[in-house]
């Protein structure tokens, strides 16, 4: 049974670090990409950054672009996030998600089939 699997969450201080790692197991094949969305209560989820498994093209949205580096694992359909110069304003719930096919919504959660519970991040001020 496929499963998309995050850990690393949990608090940091603002200016502090923390890494992310997802793994989507029980899938026969490699998912096209992988990426990571954020969520607060009441809000719409968020694109943070996604990659091409194959290829290795990142996508970033702006708010993070130069603090978060996505990355592919050696094993198949593993990804992390790494995040550096952390913000309060980075306070979610993070997302890992699987798109299975080619798309091109890269950066919106349409383009993606799978995904995680989610698990959260707490940055403190």
């Amino acid at each position: 049974q496929e499963q998309l699997v995050e850990s690393g969450g949990g608090l940091a201080q603002a200016g502090g670090s923390l890494k992310l790692s997802c793994v989507d197991s029980g899938r026969t094949f490699s998912n096209y990409a992988m990426g990571w969305f954020r969520q607060a209560p009441g809000k719409e989820r968020e694109f943070v950054a996604s990659i091409k498994l194959s290829a290795g093209n990142t996508y970033y949205t702006d708010s993070v672009q130069g603090r978060f580096t996505i990355s592919r694992g050696n094993a198949k359909n593993t990804i992390y996030l790494t995040m550096n110069s952390l913000k309060p304003e980075d306070t979610d719930v993070y997302y890992c998600a699987g798109a299975t096919k080619p798309t091109t919504y890269l950066t919106h959660f349409e383009g993606y089939d799978n995904w995680g519970q989610g698990i959260q991040v707490t940055v403190s001020p």
